[in-house]
């Protein structure tokens, strides 16, 4: 895939993550106040109003700043991989993810002080669509970076193989 679809594809997966994120915590604030629920599935599945300030259930609440960095500093780490790593099959997906995800997160913090989160499971903290989408943006990508590397090991048993000129691996 060109380096100009990847990028496409990433802006668009993050484009969407921002977009439906922002929707549904739009429509939750305006529905539920805050501390509020509605059971969706019986109490298996709730639709919670909670302002969380701290990242990851609810750690360095109270410390803006030290969110703030960081959230910049994951961020940094993602687009600076992603950049030398535009080659890799797949990477669109989970990059979009978690760069959605992150941007949804922080749009919240930058026009409230605090992130809304809406989905509520039994035994589980309340997250919101942003933070599914960076959860499951870090497995996505440890899953195509495992897969990409296997990918590379094999292109280069192949090629010494070749230079051998005998078809088969050599040592492992």
């Amino acid at each position: 895939m060109s380096r100009g679809r990847v990028l496409a594809y990433t802006g668009l997966t993050a484009l969407a993550v921002i977009a439906i994120d922002q929707l549904v915590k739009a429509f939750v604030r305006g529905d539920l106040a805050d501390g509020g629920h509605r059971d969706l599935v019986g109490t298996a599945l709730r639709l919670v109003h909670v302002e969380n300030d701290g990242v990851a259930f609810g750690r360095l609440s109270g410390s803006p700043w030290l969110v703030a960095l960081v959230v910049g500093g994951a961020l940094v780490a993602l687009l600076a991989y992603f950049a030398t790593h535009l080659d890799v099959r797949g990477i669109w997906l989970p990059t979009g993810m978690l760069i959605g995800g992150a941007i949804g997160n922080l749009i919240d913090r930058a026009a409230r002080g605090a992130v809304t989160d809406y989905i509520k499971l039994p035994h589980w903290p309340a997250f919101n669509l942003a933070d599914a989408a960076i959860t499951v943006g870090v497995v996505v990508l440890l899953v195509v970076v495992e897969r990409d590397g296997r990918r590379r090991e094999r292109a280069s048993a192949a090629a010494s193989a070749a230079e051998r000129g005998d078809g088969a691996p050599g040592p492992a």
